[in-house]
C-alpha cells in the first residue's frame, strides 16, 4: 500500500516562495509517476507538476519557470519548491503516485501524464493548504 504524507503549505505573500515535502512510502520508485496537483475553492483539481520514471519532468503552463518538481530517492520524498508565488496559486496540494502502467475505466496507460484518468487510479496524501496573499 502506498502512503504519501504532505508537508509544507503555509500562508505567504505575493512574490514569496514556500517549499512543500512529500514522504512517500510501500512503491518502488521507477514504476511510479509522481506528482503535485492543486485544487482551489470551486475549482477542478489539476496537475501542477509532474516526474516521471526516467526523471524527466513535466509542468503546467501557469508554474513553469517558478516551480520545480524534485525527489531524494534516499529520503522517499518528493518535493515542490514554489517561487514567485501568486495569488492565483492558492489552493490545496496535493501530493500523488500512480503505476506508469496501469489500467483504469477500462483505457490502459503507459507513461506519465498529467491525465485525470491515469491519476484515477493512483495513491493520494491529504493535502496541504498554501495562501499567497496579495
Amino acid at each position: 500500500q502506498v502512503q504519501l504524507v504532505e508537508s509544507g503549505g503555509g500562508s505567504v505573500q505575493a512574490g514569496g516562495s514556500l517549499s512543500l515535502s512529500c514522504v512517500a512510502s510501500g512503491y518502488t520508485y521507477n514504476t511510479y509517476c509522481m506528482g503535485w496537483f492543486r485544487q482551489a475553492p470551486d475549482s477542478e483539481r489539476e496537475g501542477v507538476a509532474l516526474l516521471t520514471t526516467d526523471d524527466s519532468t513535466r509542468y503546467a503552463d501557469s508554474v513553469r519557470d517558478r516551480f520545480t518538481i524534485s525527489k531524494v530517492n534516499a529520503e522517499n520524498t518528493l518535493y515542490l519548491q514554489m517561487n514567485s508565488l501568486k495569488p492565483e496559486d492558492t489552493a490545496m496540494y496535493y501530493c500523488a503516485a500512480v503505476r506508469r502502467e496501469t489500467c483504469s475505466g477500462g483505457v490502459c496507460y503507459s507513461g506519465c501524464s498529467f491525465l485525470a484518468g491515469h491519476w484515477a487510479s493512483g495513491y493520494w496524501g491529504q493535502g496541504t493548504q498554501v495562501t499567497v496573499s496579495s
